[in-house]
């Protein structure tokens, strides 16, 4: 079969905000499967495979990494202007993931204050957010890290023309479907898996671990006050608690909430 003339073929960015590019190395990480798909598209941008870039007008580009400097906003909004699609991968791209945990519990002042001894923001950090906050975002690929599958399977989604299908339902389905007993019920375990999106063939608890929420919470149904309700049913304390939940998810409307509330309580 002729392959497709190089002008015709979608031309994709990799890019990569405040992050620590395990994203970008998951995409690597498809390696002969990856370069196969190169048959398909021409890659202009990719930061973690090579110094070689090409600011021109893009198909798809995808982003990790979260929001966190006035520097990271300024480039943002250049990709957003030059991309067709955005999707952002990972969930520093989607929520802001662990550098958001402690959103809302303190300044940026006292943060530049307790790591570089100064309270002025000479960094021009920002609060840490999904780039959703900012720009309009296409598709989300959860994850810290993202799956590689999940990566491969929304690039040939995308270049069919399909929207890429990501799950919409909690890690509990897939250990059901596996058959793994619940380490909540079973071992009394504090499982965040009820209201963590799936996609990872609960990974886990397949191992007797519980879910520490790394894919983040399901957008629009998760409950986090029914989780904290079980958790404090088995012994666990409210702050134990909430702090687990804000490891992944400091951003996250109804987490943000019940910490905010125990910090009006005089909770640290």
């Amino acid at each position: 079969m002729k392959e497709p003339a190089s002008e015709n073929k979608p031309k994709i960015g990799v890019f990569s905000l405040t992050g620590c590019a395990g994203d970008q190395l998951m995409i690597l990480n498809l390696e002969d499967t990856l370069i196969e798909l190169l048959s398909k598209f021409e890659i202009k941008s990719f930061q973690e495979a090579s110094s070689y870039s090409e600011n021109i007008r893009l198909d798809i580009a995808f982003v990790e990494g979260s929001v966190s400097t006035e520097h990271d906003l300024e480039k943002l909004k250049e990709i957003r202007d030059k991309s067709s699609l955005l999707v952002a991968i990972g969930d520093c791209a989607v929520n802001g993931c662990v550098q958001a945990m402690r959103n809302s519990q303190t300044s940026i002042a006292e943060r530049m204050l307790d790591v570089y001894g100064v309270e002025d923001n000479i960094y021009r950090a920002l609060e840490p957010k999904g780039i959703g906050e900012y720009v309009r975002v296409d598709f989300e690929i959860p994850g810290c890290p993202v799956e590689k599958e999940e990566v491969f399977n929304t690039l040939i989604s995308l270049l069919n023309g399909d929207p890429p299908l990501i799950p919409d339902y909690p890690v509990c389905v897939e250990c059901k479907l596996n058959g793994y007993p619940c380490v909540i019920i079973e071992e009394g375990k504090p499982c965040l898996g009820p209201i963590i999106t799936a996609g990872c063939d609960a990974r886990c608890p397949s191992l007797g671990l519980d879910c520490v929420g790394c894919r983040g919470p399901i957008k629009g149904e998760t409950n986090a006050k029914a989780e904290l309700e079980a958790l404090r049913k088995r012994g666990y304390p409210d702050k134990y608690i909430i702090n687990r939940l804000r490891f992944f998810a400091g951003n996250f409307p109804d987490i943000r909430i019940l910490g905010e509330r125990k910090n009006s309580k005089g909770e640290k």
